[in-house]
C-alpha cells in the first residue's frame, strides 16, 4: 500500500505543471480624469481571472497589477482597461 501511495504521489508531481510565480506589471492608463476613474479601472482589472491584487494611482495615471501568468496575460489586462474606456500600455521594464 505504501508503494502504491508513493508511486501515486510521484506520478502527480511529475505530471503537474510547474508552479507559476506571481507576476507584476505596471500599466500606463489613459483617460483617467476624475476621482471615480481609478475605481472603474480597478474593478475592470479585478474581474480578469488570475488577478490577485490591483492598485491604481490617478495622480500617476498608472495601475499596478499582480497576476498569475498561467491564468491571464498582460494583453488581457490591457484589453480589460481598454474595454472599460481606459486604454493602457505596459510601462517598459516593469513586468516581473
Amino acid at each position: 500500500m505504501q508503494k502504491l501511495l508513493a508511486s501515486f504521489a510521484l506520478a502527480t508531481l511529475i505530471g503537474a505543471p510547474a508552479w507559476a510565480a506571481p507576476q507584476t506589471v505596471t500599466l500606463a492608463v489613459s483617460n483617467m480624469t476624475c476621482a471615480a476613474c481609478p475605481i472603474t479601472v480597478k474593478k475592470a482589472l479585478s474581474r480578469v481571472p488570475g488577478v490577485t491584487e490591483v492598485s491604481v494611482s490617478n495622480e500617476k495615471k498608472q495601475a499596478t497589477v499582480v497576476f498569475d501568468d498561467t491564468q491571464t496575460t498582460v494583453a488581457a489586462l490591457t484589453r480589460a482597461t481598454t474595454d472599460a474606456g481606459y486604454p493602457s500600455t505596459p510601462v517598459k521594464g516593469t513586468a516581473k
